[in-house]
């Protein structure tokens, strides 16, 4: 079974909280009941939570659940209740400079990614409280996060109930209320609305170590924006680095060196090969690039090599094979325009990179490091 929960950012209206619950568990159909209600808020916006929504006698959750009886197993107490802290590690006031700004994105995509790392845990998200930025952060990063489980909606009340300070749901027992104007309204004309936001779920794009690190929302859309740019595959040879696009890797010396092999080889338009066409000797020579004339493992890669009399199939196989896991696991989807890719049918089935020569940079090999 899913754990569902109920995430929200909140402000100065606790009320978003329960208009919410009521669209989903008494409006909608079939009800989607949450199993857990988690806030995240500011250090004003806990107090009026703890206030108006949480006090055992007054509190508008409690009376929500003692009205609507498929609400009274939801959990929601203090410790659900996520407050944003400043650089001391205070619960902030409000968010007012871009340094607020900054730690409320961090404070909301640490909450997002460790909730959605849980399969079990199935999210609704509402943006409709709080600042403006802080619903645009949390929507954000729901888009970042999301599994194909997870929404995201704006509850909507009608007027004058909307900002009217004494309503947080139509009750079961409908009453009279008083506008601020003193002006008597009933509850029964009250319409809560659930307008669902279609976003774009990015989660499959990001690679596995972003997913896995606790990274701060902008390195996070660092990564992203990444992954989003034209293919363009950069050799640096003195620093042995690989630049996918704008993420730079670090591979192990042999698996650059294949890589690179294998891109000098589509640069100058070579077709792609299998292992009894490839050239040992053009091989070592790129290899020895990278890790310098005097390696040891240069030395014994060239003896396997007289040995075979060429580059053993299993050899060609697994260096391509844990370059391509490499990749992906660094570039997640973004990984395929870098890929070795087979080309034909078996056994004839050969292997090269699908780039254009064009989207290929190798520089300048000095200072290259030895092993």
């Amino acid at each position: 079974m899913p754990n569902k929960i109920l995430l929200a950012v909140t402000g100065l209206s606790p009320q978003i909280v329960t208009e919410t619950l009521y669209a989903l568990c008494v409006q909608q159909f079939p009800a989607w009941i949450p199993d857990q209600v988690l806030l995240i808020t500011s250090k004003e916006g806990a107090e009026r939570a703890r206030l108006a929504l949480l006090d055992p006698e007054a509190g508008q959750f409690h009376a929500f659940c003692r009205d609507y009886p498929q609400a009274r197993h939801i959990r929601f107490d203090l410790t659900d209740i996520h407050t944003i802290r400043d650089s001391s590690g205070r619960p902030m006031t409000d968010i007012r400079t871009p340094g607020d700004n900054a730690r409320a994105a961090d404070a909301i995509h640490a909450l997002i990614r460790n909730l959605t790392a849980d399969e079990h845990n199935e999210l609704h998200v509402s943006i409709a409280g709080g600042r403006k930025t802080m619903g645009f952060y949390l929507g954000y990063c729901l888009s970042l996060m999301a599994r194909p489980q997870d929404r995201l909606s704006h509850v909507l009340v009608s007027d004058p109930f909307e900002s009217l300070p004494d309503f947080y749901y139509p009750p079961a027992q409908p009453r009279v209320l008083h506008t601020r104007e003193g002006r008597p309204i009933h509850t029964a004309d009250a319409q809560i609305m659930l307008a669902e936001i279609p976003f774009v779920r990015l989660r499959p794009l990001l690679p596995a170590s972003i997913l896995s690190q606790e990274q701060s929302f902008s390195s996070t859309v660092a990564a992203m924006q990444s992954h989003l740019v034209p293919p363009r595959l950069v050799f640096n040879l003195s620093r042995r680095t690989l630049l996918c696009g704008q993420q730079t890797l670090t591979l192990p010396p042999q698996l650059l060196a294949w890589h690179l092999w294998l891109a000098e080889r589509r640069r100058r338009g070579a077709p792609p090969i299998r292992f009894t066409d490839a050239d040992p000797a053009e091989f070592l020579a790129t290899y020895s690039r990278i890790v310098g004339h005097d390696s040891a493992d240069l030395e014994q890669t060239a003896h396997l090599f007289a040995q075979e009399q060429g580059i053993p199939k299993e050899f060609f196989e697994q260096k391509c094979a844990k370059l391509n896991r490499a990749l992906k696991t660094a570039l997640g989807l973004a990984a395929p325009p870098y890929l070795i890719t087979a080309q034909g049918r078996r056994p004839l089935t050969r292997y090269g990179l699908t780039l254009s020569p064009e989207q290929i940079e190798i520089h300048a090999d000095s200072n290259v490091q030895t092993q």
